[in-house]
């Protein structure tokens, strides 16, 4: 009886565990932005951070005692309030005794993300240039994340390992980026999606170490361009078509002339 209930179990457990915990395999960072990044310059931002980060590094007027339930409709207020046009504050979790909330946030253009108090700790620069190697127009984005607030959650159990991150969800092909590792001191890579991160542990954030992020990329999107491959290679399929239908007839008209001109008794010798 044990071994035929064992394996619901185990699904029920690690249903259990994506839920309150959000995904146990993935990397865990204290606080983090996850950028969508559109050829137009239009972004939606998703922060995701303990209470005690927010307040330790945006002074944000938040209880972080674990034991104070998470006031969705304030959050909003607050940022709101500051300049930020958010679009929802998702239900709070609990992960190493702190509380937990993910707050998206829209803008149409990513250059004016600076004037919503939440991102105000960063400068924002994006726009078209021309890549003489490629002989191509490219867009080129740029990020500098500056100072944190100096907020004191007090009594909060960090450890020092904590990690900070910095994501981005890039729409079209990318030419050059500068991500680093900052917490091996290593380069990075592209990650599957088209995703860059930077990060950087939370110490360094707190003391103000600032993170450089540079991305060049095409200035037309992934999607885009597999849309017009699609339609070409489609148009190029029906003219194929097409023409075969074409020549088919034809080829078929001239042997219908040929056989009625060989049947007529007139042209007989």
């Amino acid at each position: 009886m044990f071994r035929q209930a064992g394996a619901p179990a185990v699904v029920l457990l690690a249903a259990v565990l994506l839920i309150g915990c959000r995904n146990p395999l993935a990397r865990q960072y204290e606080y983090s932005e996850e950028m969508y990044l559109s050829v137009d310059g239009s972004a939606s931002v998703i922060v995701e951070s303990s209470i005690a980060a927010l307040v330790a590094l945006r002074s944000a007027p938040l209880d972080p005692s674990p034991n104070t339930p998470v006031d969705r409709e304030a959050i909003r207020r607050i940022y709101q309030e500051a300049g930020c046009d958010v679009r929802d504050v998702g239900q709070p979790w609990r992960r190493n005794g702190r509380r937990y909330v993910q707050i998206r946030l829209e803008t149409a253009d990513v250059r004016r993300l600076s004037s919503c108090g939440l991102l105000s700790w960063s400068t924002y620069a994006f726009g078209p240039a021309m890549d003489e190697e490629r002989g191509e127009e490219v867009l080129i984005y740029r990020q500098t994340v500056g100072k944190a607030d100096s907020g004191d959650p007090k009594g909060v159990n960090w450890t020092g390992d904590e990690l900070v991150a910095f994501r981005m969800h890039l729409p079209s092909r990318i030419h050059f980026h500068n991500v680093r590792l900052l917490t091996r001191d290593e380069p990075g890579a592209i990650e599957r999606g088209n995703i860059l991160t930077w990060e950087q542990r939370l110490i360094d954030r707190r003391a103000g170490h600032p993170v450089e992020i540079e991305v060049r990329m095409a200035s037309q999107s992934i999607l885009n361009r597999t849309l017009w491959i699609f339609a070409l290679s489609f148009a190029g399929a029906i003219a194929t078509l097409a023409a075969a239908v074409w020549f088919t007839a034809r080829a078929k008209a001239g042997s219908e002339s040929v056989e009625a001109g060989s049947s007529d008794p007139a042209r007989r010798p």
